[in-house]
């Protein structure tokens, strides 16, 4: 089957199909059993991508509202993405990172410091993953400060490696490992308004939750915190986008206390929220910012881009680094991140974002409205936004939400639940997904949550 990219479902087997679910038992058999979740159900094994579309191994035909966790940004296998990937391979698969570098990671790096927020000079540490590029700026921030505290928020997710594990929150990632944790973050509540901390209403609330960071950092042990990391807007956390005001006076609190500001925009960064970084829309410039997903529309690239004030805070080689990584700066997925950059710029993919994103919120309006009381909330921006489901208390249904997502599927829409109770319909297709696709995607996210409804909410 060829895939244009913008064709809409078609269902030819109810999935998984026989050949998804005898890929599930061959997996069983090799893969920790952590890994991947199973039922009757799900999931199906994609064979194919393009655009916004995905073909699973039994010939079923997908919209994608997930971008496989918002990193086909330029869409599933994107011609120019492939074609840098295999050029590049072709000339130099890998290089020698740190010490014998290459011409493409020159070029991406400075791509990167003109792309960030701020016009004065800036430094980028390459990585793989978006929890490296998050290790890298908790490094950056305790070399620069010389103080080992990082204030972070309930709902973040910022990585499950130690050191970002330490600044995720959630029991469920956290408590296996706890005795193995640094102890060195400061958690506070998170600008949650949905459901604020404070039980006050935005904006006459004139974002008093403020009060937990300056509490914090003014409180015992407040000596030594010298930064803050935070998600402009919460990815995993359930789509949670703080206020942009109350992410100002965030910046302007780490300015007047000495702190520095961390954003994770690993998830929200290059065109994701309808600006090139979330932290855009609040005029926000980060001391450092961690970027990395749709960074490259596919290969696993991340970064770490700071002030030079603060970056220069490292000591220079001597011929060994204390913070670097086989694959930093490797030249395969430089010329994909590269690839992907042009291809967003070319394609106008960030005005598109913001030009969809009232499409989006008319789209999830008449959803809430057919379904009723069981969506507590519609809330997003760009292309990135979340339903947020609840019982007849306004706990989180995570019962719905999971119905809603096998529900999706067998209409030939893949959607993820996120949300600390898996409660949230999180949507972040990719940037070049059509109107038609969009609309009918989220039909079918409305023909799903009615028919999840009402065996959800005896199960609740």
């Amino acid at each position: 089957m060829d895939l244009s990219g913008k064709d809409l479902p078609k269902i030819v087997v109810a999935p998984p199909g026989p050949r998804s679910r005898s890929l599930m038992q061959r997996l069983h058999e090799v893969e920790s059993r952590n890994i991947t979740f199973s039922s009757e159900r799900f999931p199906v094994f994609f064979e194919r991508g393009a655009g916004a579309n995905l073909l699973d191994v039994d010939g079923n035909l997908y919209v994608d509202l997930t971008a496989a966790f918002g990193v086909a940004a330029t869409g599933h296998s994107n011609p120019a993405v492939v074609e840098a990937v295999t050029s590049q391979a072709h000339l130099l698969l890998h290089g020698i990172g740190d010490v014998h570098p290459n011409e493409v990671k020159v070029a991406l790096s400075e791509k990167l410091c003109a792309l960030a927020p701020g016009d004065g000079p800036k430094r980028a540490i390459l990585s793989s993953t978006g929890a490296e590029a998050v290790e890298s700026a908790l490094k950056t921030a305790m070399v620069a400060s010389g103080k080992p505290g990082v204030l972070c928020f309930t709902g973040a997710y910022h990585g499950l490696t130690y050191g970002t594990l330490e600044v995720t929150d959630r029991d469920f990632f956290r408590t296996p490992f706890s005795r193995q944790l640094g102890k060195f973050s400061t958690r506070v509540p998170y600008a949650y308004c949905y459901r604020c901390p404070l039980s006050l209403t935005y904006p006459a609330c004139e974002n008093a939750c403020l009060s937990f960071v300056e509490e914090a950092v003014s409180g015992d042990g407040g000596d030594r915190i010298g930064a803050v990391l935070v998600e402009a807007v919460q990815g995993r956390g359930g789509v949670v986008n703080a206020p942009f005001d109350w992410l100002l006076e965030l910046r302007e609190l780490c300015d007047r206390r000495k702190l520095l500001l961390i954003v994770d925009e690993v998830y929200t960064g290059f065109g994701r929220t309808g600006r090139w970084f979330a932290c855009e829309h609040a005029g926000v410039e980060p001391d450092l910012l961690c970027v990395g997903k749709g960074m490259a529309s596919g290969f696993p690239i991340s970064a770490c881009i700071g002030k030079a004030a603060v970056m220069d805070a490292w000591p220079e080689s001597d011929g060994e680094a204390i913070h670097t990584s086989t694959f930093l700066g490797q030249p395969t997925g430089c010329a994909a991140a590269l690839a992907s950059i042009e291809q967003i710029e070319r394609l106008g993919l960030v005005e598109r974002a913001a030009q969809l994103s009232a499409v989006v919120q008319r789209e999830l309006e008449e959803l809430r409205e057919k379904v009723g009381p069981s969506v507590g909330d519609v809330r997003g921006c760009g292309l990135m936004w979340a339903v947020e489901l609840i019982s007849e208390g306004g706990a989180g249904n995570r019962a719905q939400a999971s119905a809603a997502v096998t529900g999706a599927l067998e209409r030939g829409v893949v959607v993820l639940a996120g949300g600390p109770e898996c409660h949230v319909l999180s949507l972040s297709p990719p940037l070049v997904i059509t109107q038609e696709q969009l609309q009918f995607a989220v039909r079918a996210l409305v023909a799903a949550l009615e028919h999840a409804r009402l065996p959800a909410e005896r199960n609740a």
